[in-house]
């Protein structure tokens, strides 16, 4: 069994006193988590903190044409909801709160508490990152808990592999509904009508 780290910290060692500030992992209380939060990218999944990767320009960019591709499907069938991106952390269950890149909230599911947080989603979408540890949070973690907390719609939008996944939930597991590669329109059964020419997300990766 190690022993604990010594205080004052070594030069070259993690700074041990601010990690005894923080409660130890797989005991993270959700109050834990918002207040950590307020200047970190990381998500709470069972207790535990996991903390994100930021996300770069084509990130960014791609998250930046889809909200703009949904607020005006919203405005034009003026079916009501909100379309928001993060950094907005959405609790799913107990001790577990995400924070998809893009998300919707159908209008009977708008939070009461302006000032709160979202505890119920109707679509998540997830820009994948490079690293194979994000790739498996966005393939298989959070594909796992945005069914179990009921979210009915998940897309995975991967520019590594010019993919976007349209996943809709049926009892309590997702099933695929498209798997869009290079010329192909992703379509959604939450929001009828919508329509998203792929390869105007691919060309984003040609800027600059």
């Amino acid at each position: 069994m190690s022993s604990k780290p010594t205080i004052p910290s070594a030069n070259g060692e993690p700074a041990w006193e601010a990690a005894y500030m923080l409660p130890p992992q797989g005991s993270w209380t959700e109050e834990d988590f918002l207040k950590f939060h307020s200047n970190r990218m990381a998500e709470l999944v069972d207790g535990r903190l996991e903390i994100l990767p930021m996300p770069n320009w084509l990130h960014q960019l791609i998250l930046e044409l889809l909200f703009d591709k949904l607020r005006d499907h919203l405005r034009l069938v003026n079916c009501g909801g909100k379309v928001l991106m993060a950094p907005l952390p959405t609790r799913l269950f107990a001790r577990t709160i995400r924070e998809p890149d893009l998300l919707y909230v159908k209008a009977e599911n708008l939070p009461k508490n302006i000032r709160g947080y979202p505890d119920k989603i109707d679509l998540a979408v997830e820009i994948v990152s490079s690293s194979s540890e994000a790739r498996q949070r966005d393939y298989v973690d959070k594909r796992s808990d945005y069914a179990k907390a009921g979210v009915a719609e998940y897309w995975i939008v991967d520019p590594d592999e010019t993919l976007f996944t349209v996943l809709v939930l049926s009892d309590g597991e997702y099933q695929l509904h498209q798997e869009c590669h290079p010329g192909d329109v992703a379509t959604s059964v939450l929001l009828k009508g919508l329509e998203i020419p792929v390869d105007q997300i691919w060309a984003l990766a040609e800027q600059g």
